[in-house]
């Protein structure tokens, strides 16, 4: 199952062990990681980014690592975008991030300052394998199945809106002259929202094209490798 995985520790040290811990499981093939992260919250309560992949699996840091460490660190946290190179700037809302924000508030909690931990993006079959070794490390492990991050609540705003418009339309049509202006503006403001969440739903679209990209290309790569060299 894909799920993002954040791991707590009292130590940077422990969580950069933890984060070789996990490399480790994904030679071993318990568990695929597609990208990871290792950070740290300081004492005014900002996320610092202390190491990330890059290669083929970028954009999925970008939009699901990434789009977490953004939420936890609040305003600021837009910047980690920019230093780490993953496409934090261009996610707008949770579940473009495809993080819930119930998640985000229990690894908000767990993050306290002074802090760090590793955060990754996963595809396991079990937990056993990686609670086992991340709590002999000192860790605390919070996960989620990003899978439970769903687009059907976009889709029913666009919905509710079109059927608003369609109705304000309607009572516009029989409307009195000076009840007219009211009812036009209220449709300006109601095709702005749709436009606003049609381009949300454009942005998940995107988001979900470069993750399974990466992806693919991540998991062509190591079935290259695996390949036997022909004499």
């Amino acid at each position: 199952m894909n799920r993002m995985l954040v791991v707590v520790f009292d130590t940077e040290a422990k969580a950069f062990e933890a984060r070789k811990v996990l490399r480790e499981l994904d030679f071993e093939g318990s568990v695929l990681v597609y990208a990871s992260a290792v950070v740290t919250k300081a004492a005014d309560g900002a996320i610092a980014l202390r190491q990330e992949d890059g290669g083929p699996v970028a954009t999925v840091a970008g939009t699901s690592i990434g789009g977490l460490l953004g939420f936890l660190g609040g305003p600021a946290g837009a910047a980690i975008g920019a230093v780490a190179g993953m496409a934090v700037g261009l996610i707008s809302d949770l579940e473009s991030a495809r993080v819930g924000s119930d998640f985000v508030d229990e690894v908000g909690v767990a993050l306290s300052p002074g802090k760090s931990a590793v955060a990754a993006e996963v595809d396991e079959d079990s937990t056993e394998v990686v609670d086992t070794r991340m709590e002999a490390l000192g860790g605390t492990v919070h996960r989620r199945a990003i899978s439970d991050v769903r687009d059907t609540a976009n889709d029913g705003d666009v919905a509710a809106i079109k059927a608003e418009i369609a109705q304000t339309r309607v009572e516009n049509a029989r409307a009195r002259a000076d009840r007219k202006v009211k009812l036009e503006e209220r449709m300006k403001l109601l095709e702005a929202k749709l436009q606003a969440q049609v381009q949300r739903a454009k942005q998940r679209r995107e988001a979900a094209r470069r993750d399974a990209q990466a992806k693919v290309a991540l998991l062509k790569t190591r079935a290259s490798r695996s390949q036997p060299k022909s004499h």
